[in-house]
């Protein structure tokens, strides 16, 4: 029998809370709760549940806070939750590492699609006949030891930033369209936001291009995609 999946919900109203871990246990999902920032961080450390699903607002510390926490030293995927509808909120979770972002209120089918995708996004391995190692200009990467340098300088990507790299450098000198960047690194399935695509670009500039306000490796093809060359 599979082993049912962990989610670490996290969020301070106690009847939102208690009403979304009853209907994910009817889908078969084991729950764990937290009702502010640092219980979740306690709980994350404890159970190593294989997605979270984290309020932006708590009390003690905010989610956007225990997202980065997070992000520190794991690739576990999280969903950024909030009453929230402001873009504002949706790119500063995604830029501290969130892989998706959903307002409330939604449809539990909408929401357990979204966990769907992000985990089946990180669970996926290289193919064996994808190269192991990647270079474009003074960039490298590294597939199996999930390494990147610029001018031999280390530098710390999150999953979807780091595969998002990855495809880019596979076709560098080629234009990349942005549905086959969603489509190779969200999923065919997406549901989210496209502009998830442009903040990720955004946080890889920011990282690797000498100058961000004037990129030279990423480059956007007006009305079709993206092209990363030396």
């Amino acid at each position: 029998m599979a082993k049912p999946t962990t989610v670490l919900v996290v969020d301070d109203e106690p009847a939102f809370r208690d009403a979304l871990e009853q209907a994910l246990r009817r889908e078969g999902f084991l729950i764990h709760t937290a009702e502010d920032g640092e219980r979740a961080i306690e709980q994350f450390d404890a159970v190593h549940p294989d997605i979270v699903l984290l309020d932006v607002m708590l009390p003690r510390m905010s989610g956007i806070d225990v997202c980065r926490h997070i992000r520190a030293s794991h690739d576990t995927p999280v969903i950024m939750v909030s009453a929230k509808s402001e873009e504002i909120d949706a790119v500063v979770a995604l830029e501290v590492g969130a892989d998706d972002y959903i307002t409330k209120p939604y449809r539990l089918r909408e929401l357990i699609a979204r966990m769907r995708t992000v985990m089946r996004r990180a669970s996926s391995a290289p193919s064996p006949d994808e190269e192991s190692m990647l270079r474009v200009g003074a960039v490298v990467l590294d597939r199996e030891r999930h390494e990147v340098t610029v001018d031999g300088q280390p530098i710390e990507l999150p999953l979807k930033e780091f595969q998002l790299l990855a495809e880019l450098m596979t076709q560098s000198g080629f234009v990349v369209t942005r549905d086959d960047l969603i489509n190779r690194v969200w999923g065919y399935d997406y549901i989210g936001d496209t502009k998830t695509l442009d903040v990720h670009i955004k946080r890889l500039r920011a990282k690797i291009e000498p100058d961000p306000s004037e990129p030279t490796l990423i480059t956007t093809i007006r009305g079709l995609g993206y092209k990363m060359s030396a």
